[in-house]
């Protein structure tokens, strides 16, 4: 194998990417190092120019406008390229946070810097929660009762995300307890008089419940967005709609998890035929596939009532959701190992996506809890790899997206994964690189990237 060309080598290189730290770090308070945004970022009164909207052609994406539209210049916007049949692979970020730390004045500059920033190095779509259900600053305050002023908060993340090109995967509700999540849905019901099961599995089968959850989803996909006018289901800015974060259930819920998931899917798809669903499972193999059952972590992740290739394979889930944390997963494995097993994972996924499911296979998340940036950055390094091969080979393997990004000074926002990626060079240069490597493949120069990317493409 020949030997891969380092993506940021000599001292002109060195300067570019100590400048461009020095903008990520000091940018806001330096002006004269703040480049002009691309003029296909911005409409008239600082809207955004992000047109069409994003679908799927058996295992790709692609991006389905026909034209760009007034301003558009169609060989530097990714959102305005007229190859409606062009492959489309995607470098991105999660960042959880958004729509919390847009309820007030004081915290919103750090989702404008956050969206900026991210669009500067290159990544084309974020992943954020559309859910915060019961206790403090919640959008649901009950069943179908919501919060107006929380309820703009999301309304200005779809905006400011749209004026820095950046398109959303909004996730629909929580598995898990933090932002309530569906055991509030349950809670909710038993305050009613509802009779349920003690496990939060009756979520997923409930009809009470189902229909807390629909009235939910049609409330978020047919809101009118305060400041910009739009109803949600016509936003090109929303990538796509996640059923549910990371859903998991006892090992007997799987036949009434994968109904839930078609049920939900059709009535998504029923609201808005625009935008892609996907479910939001970590990838698990399930008793259905005795055969994919060692590429498991462990015994443990089949009896958890998810199923990757059943719950991908569900009609109306137009892409496999995938997620990747070999730290919390195998940890006792040393770091060589837990790289191979990565290695191995994503392969897997990759090809099931070609040849079990023919959909696209996207990574929506990806992180390492270990400290400094050596683990991270040997996750990365074969992530990114692996799904540029895929974009060069035009697989399945659509794109990555690293859990989590955030400004400085947010530490109630942060968890074992977090990370300021300007204040990590190794870790950032990758992420630049294989932003640079996809723009390659995609065809298309994203001028909002702030780093040229000569010589970053091997």
């Amino acid at each position: 194998m020949r030997e891969r060309r380092r993506a940021f080598a000599g001292p002109a290189a060195g300067l570019g990417l100590l400048l461009l730290l020095l903008y990520l770090n000091f940018g806001d308070r330096l002006p004269f190092l703040v480049p002009a945004l691309p003029p296909w970022r911005w409409g008239s009164g600082g809207r955004t120019i992000i047109s069409g909207f994003v679908g799927v052609n058996g295992t790709h994406f692609v991006l389905k406008t026909e034209g760009g539209g007034a301003g558009v210049d169609a060989s530097s916007s990714p959102s305005a390229i007229p190859r409606s049949r062009a492959p489309l692979y995607v470098n991105g970020w999660n960042s959880y946070w958004l729509m919390q730390q847009s309820i007030w004045g004081s915290t919103r500059p750090r989702v404008s810097r956050m969206l900026r920033r991210g669009a500067e190095m290159g990544m084309a779509v974020c992943r954020t929660w559309a859910f915060s259900d019961g206790g403090t600053d919640a959008l649901q305050i009950s069943p179908g009762h919501f919060d107006e002023r929380v309820f703009r908060a999301l309304d200005f993340v779809l905006v400011e995300a749209g004026k820095y090109g950046v398109r959303l995967i909004l996730s629909l509700v929580n598995n898990l307890d933090p932002f309530g999540g569906k055991a509030q849905y349950v809670k909710w019901a038993e305050d009613a008089g509802v009779n349920v099961s003690e496990t939060t599995d009756s979520f997923f089968s409930h009809p009470t419940i189902k229909s807390y959850y629909k009235a939910y989803v049609k409330s978020i996909v047919t809101r009118k967005n305060y400041y910009s006018g739009v109803k949600y289901y016509d936003d090109p800015v929303i990538f796509a709609w996640e059923l549910m974060n990371e859903p998991r259930g006892s090992n007997s819920s799987g036949p009434i998890l994968q109904a839930w998931i078609n049920e939900m899917a059709s009535y998504v798809k029923h609201l808005d035929q625009k935008h892609l669903v996907t479910v939001g499972i970590e990838g698990f193999y399930g008793h259905t596939t005795p055969e994919k059952l060692l590429n498991n972590p462990g015994e443990w992740a089949a009896d958890l009532g998810s199923d990757f290739i059943q719950n991908s394979l569900s009609e109306n889930i137009d892409f496999a959701s995938v997620h990747a944390y070999p730290d919390s997963w195998i940890p006792n494995a040393t770091l060589e190992e837990k790289v191979k097993y990565l290695a191995q994972w994503v392969d897997s996924h990759v090809t099931d996506g070609d040849k079990v499911l023919k959909k696209p296979v996207l990574f929506t998340e990806i992180g390492s809890s270990a400290p400094g940036s050596h683990g991270l950055d040997a996750f990365l390094k074969i992530m990114y790899d692996k799904t540029y091969e895929s974009a060069k080979k035009k697989l399945s393997g659509a794109g990555a997206l690293i859990w989590q990004l955030m400004v400085e000074a947010m530490e109630e926002c942060g968890d074992k994964f977090s990370l300021v990626p300007w204040e990590k060079p190794s870790t950032f240069e990758l992420m630049v690189q294989q932003s640079c490597r996809l723009e390659a493949v995609n065809g298309w120069s994203n001028s909002s990237m702030i780093y040229n990317c000569s010589g970053a493409v091997s």
